[in-house]
């Protein structure tokens, strides 16, 4: 008798179980709350390894992650190319593997790229949940790729922001974003005009050196840090870094993989579990800034979700 192969998820179908991100909302907000716990928490899960492809200019990263609480383990294989020729082709292309932690089988195989989109935005939405002013009225997207609507649709549904804005280093891609999500966004023609009295802003672009000044953010706003992974690369300037509280996913990863915290020295003031678990403040009144990796066991729990909900429909 042979065992059973593994079934293959792909981003449709993933897209369906996960139409609205926001339904990992609970799943995640533990998970980010297990993790800041330590070994008390059972979320098992080292930083990413990241093998560069000189030759291409790209990368494969390798993400794996137990969570005691979900009984699920997975890994995810992500690459990431900035395909300056070829825009056709996604700059993050993604997998999950989703294992029987009793023996050891691969259960499932999942398109990565939709689970990695919903999740890191949905984590942005926790972020901002927590962390933007009372009054928000203007949100503000830089980048118009799949985070761009990822992030729009998920900030769109759970908040109420008078005025959209999107900018992009190429104007016609966020003229496309504007006609195809579903209400009315300002497209700007500079990343200043986007951000100046914004109340929540989102950088979610492949920029390797600073595109937001702190020269520009009204006082008190919050920023959702999504773009630069990488330890040489910047989304961020050194004023808006040091000017701001600091929050982020994983304290190791974020001292390890992010420009943006690395280069500009700024001091990080909570890992986002920690205030989940009410064990540092959100401070909501001051400019924050939460920078986002993004985590393996957000994979995890996603990709549980996503084949729990295939499961029961077959």
């Amino acid at each position: 008798m042979g065992s059973t192969p593994p079934v293959f998820i792909g981003a449709e179908e993933v897209e369906k179980h996960l139409h609205r991100a926001s339904l990992l909302l609970p799943a995640l907000e533990a998970a980010l709350a297990n993790f800041s716990a330590g070994a008390a928490g059972g979320v098992v899960q080292p930083v990413r390894t990241v093998l560069p492809v000189p030759r291409h200019g790209g990368y494969l990263g390798v993400m794996p992650a137990y969570s005691a609480a979900d009984d699920a383990l997975t890994t995810k294989l992500v690459t990431f190319y900035e395909h300056l020729k070829d825009s056709s082709v996604p700059s993050h292309q993604a997998t999950v593997l989703l294992f029987d932690p009793s023996n050891g089988t691969l259960k499932a195989v999942l398109d990565g790229s939709v689970i990695t989109a919903k999740r890191t935005a949905a984590v942005s939405a926790i972020a901002t949940k927590l962390l933007m002013p009372a009054f928000a009225e203007v949100l503000c997207i830089l980048g118009a790729g799949v985070q761009a609507y990822s992030h729009y649709d998920i900030f769109t549904e759970l908040f109420t922001f008078k005025e959209v804005r999107i900018w992009n280093r190429t104007k016609e891609r966020a003229v496309k974003f504007a006609s195809c999500v579903s209400g009315p966004v300002r497209v700007c023609s500079s990343a200043q005009e986007a951000v100046t009295g914004a109340d929540v802003i989102v950088t979610a672009t492949m920029a390797t050196a600073p595109i937001l000044s702190g020269d520009w953010v009204k006082p008190g706003a919050h920023i959702n840090a999504v773009g630069a992974s990488r330890p040489d690369w910047r989304e961020l300037d050194d004023e808006l870094m040091k000017n701001s509280v600091l929050f982020v996913d994983s304290r190791d990863a974020a001292l390890t993989e992010s420009g943006d915290v690395i280069l500009s020295g700024a001091e990080i003031f909570a890992e986002l579990g920690e205030v989940l678990k009410g064990t540092k403040p959100a401070l909501p009144e001051k400019t924050t800034v939460f920078k986002s990796l993004g985590m393996a066991v957000e994979d995890t729990v996603a990709a549980k979700f996503v084949y729990d909900a295939w499961s029961a429909g077959n």
